[in-house]
């Protein structure tokens, strides 16, 4: 690793996998190296995959077979922005139709535990919009999906 900040994930001995999955779904991602333990350890043998480095969507990333004792969860997600509903659709169906399970607002679930939020960016404009009553109109309608639909975001709006 080279770089001065990476994000550390834990796995219970899947890190190869989902770095693998993530370097098929999202543009700028691959699998660098894979790190074979040195020794046994408490979730692991000789020669098991320990940790394998890997980028996504331009992040750095280790991931560390660290076993069952620890969980992911919603306190830590990645946020994709994607730029229309082919995109959004695409990578939600990626992680939801891999194993994983929806969620509120956008959010969704890998099979391995991690969230993720799939966030067109129509949907932050939109939320954002100076316009009070278009703002709050828009949050509404997103309080009521699991994945995002631009269109009706929109319609949202626009009131």
């Amino acid at each position: 690793m080279t770089g001065k900040n990476t994000i550390c994930l834990w796995y219970d001995g899947t890190a190869l996998e989902a770095a693998t999955f993530y370097a098929a779904t999202f543009p700028d991602s691959r699998v660098g190296a894979v790190h074979r333990a040195p020794g046994d350890y408490p979730a692991g043998r000789q020669g098991d995959v320990l940790t394998v480095e890997f980028t996504v969507l331009g992040i750095p990333c280790l991931g560390l077979n660290g076993g069952p004792a620890f969980r992911h969860s919603e306190a830590f997600s990645f946020q994709v922005a994607t730029d229309d509903q082919a995109e959004t659709d695409r990578l939600w169906h990626a992680i939801v139709g891999n194993g994983g399970e929806e969620s509120a607002c956008g959010w969704c679930r890998d099979k391995w535990g991690l969230s993720w939020q799939i966030t067109p960016r129509a949907l932050s404009a939109a939320i954002s919009d100076p316009d009070p009553a278009a703002a709050r109109r828009a949050f509404e309608a997103m309080m009521g999906m699991r994945r995002i639909d631009i269109a009706a975001i929109e319609a949202a709006r626009r009131g």
